[in-house]
């Protein structure tokens, strides 16, 4: 029922606004037939091959690969790691995507061991990754932090990260599925940011609305072992130029919005402080996105979510739940849709979920 009714919605909240395949598809073969573009076979093509070199370009990296997912992505991006120093300890705070969200698969293959580090609830820095008295093959460090409302860390102590790795043989590899949106509360470059790390993940959909993908960057050495690992999983996809040109074609335009949308949920942030029921993680924006905690459950929150997309086509978000029992909060991700929309829109939404709320 949720799909549904989120499809019939012309307003949705968190991210871009959408767009059917039918456009979608359209403009990619419109801007395929402007630059003359051919298909990639098992990856060899001018397309594929000069964007994983434009975005390892961009980054500071060598070389780049594209891999069907980033679930396929790092894994395998530590695993290499770890056996190049014959040692299965990875460290990473308990928040990752790894740990989390992909059903322990790193631990039922035998690929390698996780180290939780830090405070679920916030970012964390050298001190407690030297809490552990273990030998520390790999560190996975996530910028932004989705899971705790994209949070980052102080520019210091990232710079403390780096340095500690660097000297200590420890592979720093970073977990950049919204790198992205980065760039505007550092005020740091995206070459800037990624130096010190010896490999990084980037979404190919994640911020830069495309279809799906991802890049693994870092040296040429490295990058041509995990494309072997990567054919062995399974990986070496036929055809991979839909996902490039889906990503490749609003590129630029994509990244140099992403002021603008910082800009935007700074202004969201300035409304939310009329609404004391809401609370947003963080207390201020690191980046274009949040969670806003609202004192009801789940259950509550999805009924009203269904009732508001019923009676006016406005989608709220998915809610999840807290550690409250009568508490919840919705992932909120200030792309196109919220940055277009008029204050006054978005005013009488906030209105309608506070007044119900209150009922």
């Amino acid at each position: 029922m949720g799909t549904d009714l989120r499809n019939q919605c012309h307003t949705v909240l968190s991210g871009h606004t959408p767009t059917s395949p039918a456009t979608l598809f359209q403009q990619m073969a419109d801007w395929c037939s402007e630059n003359r573009i051919e298909h990639d076979m098992y990856g060899e093509g001018d397309l594929i091959q000069g964007f994983e070199q434009k975005v390892a370009d961009l980054l500071g990296f060598e070389s780049g690969l594209f891999v069907i997912t980033g679930t396929m992505t790092q894994p395998t991006a530590l695993q290499l790691a770890c056996h190049e120093r014959n040692n299965p300890v990875v460290a990473m705070h308990p928040s990752s995507h790894i740990y989390l969200r992909e059903r322990q698969g790193y631990q039922v293959q035998q690929r390698f061991t996780v180290l939780p580090v830090g405070d679920p609830h916030k970012t964390w820095t050298l001190d407690d990754l030297q809490h552990w008295p273990d030998d520390i093959s790999a560190v996975l460090y996530e910028l932004p932090m989705r899971e705790i409302g994209g949070q980052l860390p102080k520019w210091d102590d990232l710079q403390a990260i780096k340095d500690h790795c660097q000297s200590n043989n420890i592979h720093l590899h970073m977990d950049g599925a919204r790198l992205w949106e980065c760039k505007a509360y550092y005020q740091r470059e995206y070459k800037q940011i990624a130096s010190g790390f010896d490999s990084v993940y980037v979404s190919l959909y994640k911020g830069l609305n495309g279809l799906g993908g991802s890049l693994l960057l870092g040296n040429k050495a490295y990058i041509e072992k995990a494309r072997y690992a990567m054919m062995r999983q399974g990986g070496n996809v036929y055809r991979r130029s839909p996902y490039v040109v889906a990503a490749a074609m609003q590129f630029e335009q994509q990244l140099g919005q992403m002021p603008a949308y910082f800009e935007r949920t700074q202004e969201l942030y300035a409304l939310l402080e009329r609404y004391p029921r809401f609370t947003a993680n963080p207390e201020q924006p690191h980046t274009n996105m949040l969670h806003l905690y609202l004192p009801v459950s789940v259950s509550r929150v999805q009924a009203l979510r269904d009732k508001l997309a019923k009676e006016q086509q406005i989608w709220l978000g998915s809610p999840q739940s807290a550690p409250l029992k009568n508490q919840c909060f919705l992932e909120w991700y200030v792309g196109g849709a919220l940055t277009a929309m008029p204050n006054e829109q978005l005013i009488s939404i906030l209105d309608w979920l506070n007044e119900q709320l209150s009922q």
